[in-house]
């Protein structure tokens, strides 16, 4: 803690003391200075500054910090803080979503277990010498976390691996700091949002071909504007349960209720069953917060993609009945209440149970096996997600029935 331009340390020697037992000076040695305080009496006149009490007393004053010093102390302390990943290097693991953990960092143990699973932290001239030697310009945040604290090596490599893996993918993880940030911290993301496109594509077409049997066809514009709501949903599911590094120095925000929100809401973890990890400690309330703020967002995500999904559907069935009319023709689903289902069903069922399969990948991900052959999480990934997906599409239509909308 810095001491400012006009704090003192003060040292009283009682001058009844045997002058045997009172030590020539006594030297502290702090970061910044040492200062030495010498066994001289101090003049007893009024006017004198360094006159401390008119008692028997000796006593020397010494400051400590210039206001110089006091700034770069300052600067140190707040360069600390928690998180999902140390903030300004993109170390340490986990979280998200959104926001860093509930408990406070620092301290040796955590800085081993950094070094140990994300590399040692390289400094400003040491990340644009790598960088240059590959040919890639890092982003400015990650210009101004290297300045200011370092970055960890394995973040450094991932993003040279990103810009170097591809057109496409370099220029989506240059522009779009919400997709690089999670790829960062798990380089099997895209791998996730592939297989639970795919596997809820295929899915959701099996289990609305076995629940509407031979009204499938009378219904396949439900069918589309279902399919097509669920990749969206997918996207979303996948992405705001994941962990993401957080690079840089994290921004407060300002006193006031929106302030102390914003902030309750950084401090959750990306999913209710995410890891705990040095400086990052989660606390039951702030996992059922999670819970409760992931439902919340899911419900507002289906309500929009609902409204718009099942709103191209009818424009789509109404067009047919102009063209075509037959006694087969199912009823126009109410656009409202279709995408209230949508966002009831993403808030409790969907939110249920991705937590759960979150959950279980990291797990299966953290597992020794896992680590060795990491093919291992990707069949479990693949596995779980479809059963998760045969399950949900079909509990949807259940819903969709029992709600009168479809």
């Amino acid at each position: 803690m810095a001491l400012s331009l006009q704090a003192f340390f003060v040292m009283k020697l009682n001058v009844s003391s045997p002058q045997s037992q009172l030590p020539n000076q006594l030297t502290i040695n702090f970061k910044h200075k040492v200062s030495i305080f010498l066994h001289t009496p101090i003049s007893r006149n009024p006017s004198s500054c360094r006159s401390m009490h008119k008692s028997d007393n000796l006593a020397t004053v010494s400051p400590v910090f210039d206001s110089k010093l006091d700034q770069e102390s300052d600067d140190e302390d707040e360069d600390d803080g928690n998180g999902n990943f140390p903030p300004g290097n993109g170390g340490d693991g986990g979280g998200g979503g959104s926001g860093g953990g509930g408990g406070s960092g620092g301290g040796g143990d955590e800085d081993e277990h950094d070094e140990k699973e994300f590399g040692p932290l390289m400094m400003f001239e040491e990340v644009m010498k790598v960088a240059e030697s590959n040919g890639v310009n890092l982003p400015d945040d990650m210009l101004q976390a290297a300045k200011v604290t370092g970055l960890r090596k394995l973040i450094l490599t991932r993003y040279l691996d990103l810009q170097k893996s591809g057109w496409a993918l370099g220029f989506l993880t240059r522009s779009f700091a919400m997709l690089r940030n999670r790829l960062l911290a798990d380089p099997s993301f895209m791998f996730k949002i592939g297989t639970e496109i795919v596997i809820d594509s295929c899915c959701a077409t099996f289990a609305e071909v076995q629940k509407r049997g031979k009204d499938f066809w009378n219904e396949f514009e439900l069918y589309a504007a279902d399919l097509l709501v669920g990749i969206v949903v997918d996207v979303a599911l996948v992405g705001m349960l994941a962990p993401y590094a957080r690079i840089g120095k994290q921004s407060v925000a300002s006193g006031g209720l929106f302030g102390g929100l914003r902030n309750s809401l950084a401090a959750l973890p990306s999913s209710v069953f995410e890891f705990e990890r040095p400086g990052c400690r989660f606390s039951a309330q702030q996992r059922l917060a999670t819970y409760f703020y992931k439902g919340l967002l899911y419900g507002s995500i289906g309500f929009g993609c609902g409204l718009i999904g099942q709103g191209i559907a009818n424009m789509i069935m109404n067009a047919k009945r102009r063209m075509h009319t037959s006694e087969g023709d199912v009823k126009v689903p109410p656009l409202m209440q279709s995408a209230v289902l949508w966002g009831v069903f993403l808030a409790v069922s969907a939110n249920t149970r991705y937590q759960i399969v979150n959950g279980m990948e990291s797990l299966v991900e953290a597992s020794p096996l896992a680590k060795q052959v990491p093919v291992v999480a990707m069949a479990f990934t693949v596995g779980v997600r479809f059963a998760n997906n045969i399950y949900g599409g079909m509990q949807f239509v259940d819903w969709a029935r029992w709600s009168g909308v479809q």
